[in-house]
């Protein structure tokens, strides 16, 4: 899942939602479905399921949060993963095995009726499904809000587009869009407001993130290539970091140091995986220009066709939420409007 904790060297910026007003977002679409799986669930880590026993968790968050965005006149464009890296299918095999046993658990948990536990374990034994990308995708055409199909990386595409300035930000909760050269990465988009700590019965407020790389790399006197050997001894989507050794040390020894390189010559520390290959997949990322960022109208009836007769949503919110979508865009239409008189 990335960097989890480079924020503790980075300089954070919380802002509200209507600081977004206006602004383009390439959305790092896997991580946000991830998140809907994660938090749209029954009290005992149950996924919502149609009638047919289907996961609809990811639908129901994409619909609702995406018009919830277009109503703050955020412009989201979703952007999805392509085929891995061999050292990302490592990776990815490796959390795999973790899910398989997290099922498990939450089977267990259930059982025994611990309903913390349950949820816990459920929320790591999530897994993303072609099929789920596949129905997003499909509901994303039908409310006519375009998309992305990267290459390799979702995150890497994502940063490309936000670089190239055919969007403001990308939006991802993975630290390693910094390193992909996003020149601003917005965390939280979709999931603030006060949330459970997972496994206790105390909350905390969630506000959403910007981070300018800009300002962050001034800030630290260092360049991208170092954060990205930053991001490399303490650990990525591409391999695990260095034991010991944490972002405000790996900061230290990368300013001491220069890079990796100096920081490995001075007998520091020993790598075991190809931080050289790893460098280049940041530096260099498998990226493609063929794609067109174009909004279009929705379709209520395909709406009503995925979510109510397809997958068992109440008619009646589909239909409030469509709505919602029609003053969206209606609202936008005569704005267009306006600018001509």
């Amino acid at each position: 899942m990335g960097i989890t904790n480079l924020g503790k060297i980075i300089e954070i910026k919380h802002i509200q939602m209507k600081d977004l007003h206006k602004k383009r977002i390439a959305i790092d679409s896997n991580n946000i479905l991830y998140q809907f799986l994660a938090r749209i669930r029954q009290p005992d880590g149950t996924p919502l399921k149609d009638s047919q026993e289907r996961i609809t968790s990811h639908l129901s968050g994409l619909f609702f949060r995406t018009i919830n965005l277009l109503e703050n006149s955020v412009e989201p464009v979703y952007v999805y993963d392509g085929k891995p890296t061999t050292l990302k299918m490592q990776v990815l095999e490796v959390r795999r095995e973790k899910r398989e046993e997290a099922k498990k658990e939450w089977k267990s948990a259930i059982e025994r009726g611990d309903l913390v536990a349950a949820r816990k374990y459920a929320q790591a034994a999530l897994f993303l499904t072609r099929d789920m990308i596949s129905e997003s995708k499909k509901l994303l055409d039908a409310m006519g809000i375009p998309y992305v199909q990267a290459v390799s990386e979702g995150e890497s595409q994502a940063a490309y587009i936000a670089s190239k300035g055919d969007v403001w930000a990308s939006a991802s909760q993975d630290w390693d869009s910094l390193l992909f050269g996003t020149p601003q990465l917005i965390r939280n988009l979709t999931i603030t407001g006060r949330r459970k700590i997972p496994g206790t019965d105390r909350t905390i407020e969630i506000n959403i993130e910007e981070i300018n790389l800009k300002d962050a790399l001034n800030a630290l006197s260092i360049t991208r290539e170092q954060l990205i050997d930053i991001g490399l001894l303490i650990g990525t989507d591409f391999n695990e970091g260095i034991s010991g050794i944490g972002p405000k040390k790996a900061l230290k020894n990368i300013l001491d140091y220069k890079n990796i390189e100096g920081v490995i010559k001075q007998g520091k520390i020993k790598i075991d995986f190809p931080y050289e290959e790893i460098r280049e997949i940041f530096l260099n990322p498998d990226v493609t220009d063929d794609y067109i960022i174009k909004f279009k109208d929705y379709d209520d009836q395909n709406i009503l066709n995925l979510l109510v007769d397809e997958h068992s949503f109440s008619e009646s919110r589909v239909n409030t939420a469509i709505k919602r979508l029609k003053k969206v865009k209606e609202k936008k239409k005569q704005k267009s409007l306006d600018k001509w008189f």
